[in-house]
Parts: C-alpha cells; structure tokens; sequence
C-alpha cells in the first residue's frame, strides 16, 4: 500500500524550506542566485498549496501561500516586481489564488490586484486572429503554455467580478484547435506564429516543428480548470469538446509500463527521449479531475492514477534529506530570435537540464496528489 503521509512530508518540506523572497522549488531563480519576484512558477505551486490545504484540512499549506501573496501584493493592490510593459503571460498565472484568497481574508487589495492583473489583458497585444501574444518579446506569437498562464485566471475574474462572459477564452482556445492541432498525431504543436516569420516557424503552417510534452500538460490543465470554472452552456461544452478529444488521443502516447509521457510525445524510445515528470503529472491531474467533473470517462481517472504511481515509482526517491522529485525538464522555449539554439528541434528538447523539485513539476504531482486524494478519499 503506498505511504501517502510521506508526499505529505514532502510538500511540507519544501514550504519550511522556504521564505516569500526564495522559494525551494523555483530553481530558476535559485541557480541564478537571484531573489524572487511575482512568477508563474511560484504561482503554480500556490496553486497546488491551496488544493493541499482544502483536501487535506491542514492550514500550513494555504497559510505559506498566503504569506507570499500578502508580501507582494501591497494595499492599493500594486504587486512587488509586476513589469506589466513586458506584456507577460506568465505573469498572470500568479493572480489565481487572489480570488480563494480575497474570500477567505476580505482583504480588498487582493481585489484590487486581480483588477491590475485583468487590465493586464485588456492591454495585451493580440494576433489577427484575436489571441494573446505569449509576451512582448514573442510578437504574434501563441504558445500553449500561455493558455494556461491566462485563461483560468481570465476566467476565474469573469465568474467572480465580471459580467460572466467567457466568449472571449473559448473563441481563443478554439484558435488554437483550428492553427495548432495536427490531424496526423492527435496533438498540438508547442507554438504558432501568427505572422509565419520566426525562424522556428513553419513557413505555410506557422506552427513550430515539434511536439512538447509539458506545453501539451499546459493546455490539458487549462482545459479541466476551465471545465469546473464556466459554467454550464455552449461555451463549456466547446472546451469539453476539446478537452475530450486531446485526452483520448494522448492515452496512445502513454508508456504502457509507467503510464507516463515522454518529453517528445510522439518520439517514444528515440535516443535521448526520456519520460518527463512535470508533463506527466499535468495529464494525470487533467485526466483525473475530467473524470471527477464527469467530462471524461471514468477510464480516464483509472489512467491518471496509473500515471500518477508510475512518477512515483520511477521518480520519486527517499534520500536522507527527505523525499525528492526528479525527472523533471528545467525549461524550454521557442526563440526569441536572439536564442536560436531555442528551436523546437528534437535534439533542442531532449538538450534542456532535467533537475529535481522544480516547482514545474512539483506542482503538477502536488495537483495531481490531490485528486487521487480526493478519488480514494484517503
């Protein structure tokens, strides 16, 4: 029987180990000997923290996540180290725990923070066809990983101080099935480029030549927390449609003896591939919370189960500091033209560092955790 208490442990560690200015699991941060700042990769594990906090009934958890927030968040809701002139995606993910938190404290900077953070949008540059750039830097530029950055809290901000309109999220998503997806495969590619100009572009297609694991984890939480977010109607159901139809497809992918992914989806075996934890995490949460909210069937929560323990076996490791978490690629990206080594070639993914206990890894497994808790009841 698996020893859930010691994942418990684990997660524990990591927030005693930490301070609001340098968090233990933000390594990108931490190699360059660097403070922290408002970032998506905290944002994803307070994310998780809040769901710890929920499932399990321990405070610890969402008490850290709420230290972080208050010490960045200041009273007329400005928030310490928000560049918004980068016009940064990433930047947005952060705000989704204002909504839990300005419930939970009544606190009205953190209102006033999801406020700036929504006319973050409004400013944002768009494509012709009326998606986000992924940043300033990365003009015309879709990445599935900015659907995740943006959508939820786009949408989480029109369920609780908006007009309730999510026209807006699902006609952006479904840009992305229309420009992104390979029929051949069943999967999307990592980048579009509106304008069919950045070097990593297909010249006719605008898509990048790959496939990305973690890019595709990306975009499959996204769409099973839009699912439990919009409510029912027809917008929902486009994004279930979606959301269905990407799952289906990716359980071809999976490793049949882990039930993991490989950090080149669709090049299982190839020299160098390997099976990668973050995106692996992020589709046994998406499977299983599908099922959980009844969009997929209940065969999906039984493979995101299998690959939850499949990480654990593989990855997850007793040392004498505690539990870590390996497997997990640093990072990866698409340009800008200044990086071309960034290419979205084979050999470019399978080059990044794989490190341990990397907040984008880290949370994924702590999300996923929290469903098979919440699926055993344990």
């Amino acid at each position: 029987m698996t020893d859930y208490s010691r994942i418990d442990a684990y997660v524990l560690r990591l927030v005693e180990e930490s301070t609001p200015e340098c968090t233990a699991w933000n390594l990108e941060k931490l190699r360059e000997g660097k403070k922290g700042n408002w970032n998506y990769i905290d944002g994803c594990m307070l994310t998780a923290l809040m769901n710890m906090s929920e499932i399990t009934g321990d405070d610890r958890y969402a008490a850290f996540a709420e230290s972080v927030t208050d010490y960045y968040v200041q009273e007329d809701g400005s928030i310490l180290t928000l560049e918004p002139d980068k016009a940064n995606l990433d930047d947005i993910n952060e705000g989704r725990v204002l909504f839990e938190l300005y419930r939970k404290t009544g606190k009205n900077k953190y209102r006033l923070a999801a406020d700036r953070l929504r006319a973050m949008l409004d400013a944002q540059p768009r494509t012709p066809e009326g998606n986000f750039w992924h940043k300033a830097i990365y003009p015309n530029q879709v990445w599935l990983d900015g659907i995740y950055m943006a959508q939820p809290f786009y949408a989480l901000y029109e369920k609780n101080f908006g007009s309730g309109d999510f026209s807006d999220t699902v006609k952006q998503i479904s840009n992305v099935r229309k420009h992104m997806y390979s029929e051949e495969k069943g999967l999307y590619f990592h980048g579009y480029d509106a304008s069919k100009t950045a070097f990593w572009a297909d010249p006719v297609t605008g898509c990048s030549k790959n496939f990305w694991l973690r890019s595709l984890g990306w975009f499959a939480v996204a769409l099973a927390d839009l699912c439990e977010i919009l409510p029912d109607g027809e917008g929902r159901n486009c994004l279930a449609d979606i959301f269905r139809e990407l799952m289906g497809n990716m359980r071809k992918y999976a490793d049949p003896d882990t039930g993991m992914y490989w950090q080149v989806p669709d090049q299982a075996g190839r020299e160098g591939n390997y099976l990668e934890t973050s995106g692996s995490a992020m589709m046994a949460y998406a499977m299983l919370k599908g099922a959980r909210l009844h969009v997929l069937p209940e065969e999906f929560a039984e493979l995101g189960d299998k690959t939850f323990h499949g990480i654990m076996d593989k990855y997850l490791t007793f040392t004498d500091t505690g539990l870590n978490l390996g497997g997990i690629c640093l990072v990866a990206g698409l340009g800008p033209e200044n990086n071309r080594r960034r290419d979205g070639s084979y050999e470019y993914y399978i080059s990044e560092p794989v490190v341990e206990n990397d907040a984008k890894g880290a949370a994924p497994f702590v999300l996923a955790y929290t469903e098979v808790k919440k699926r055993n009841s344990i």
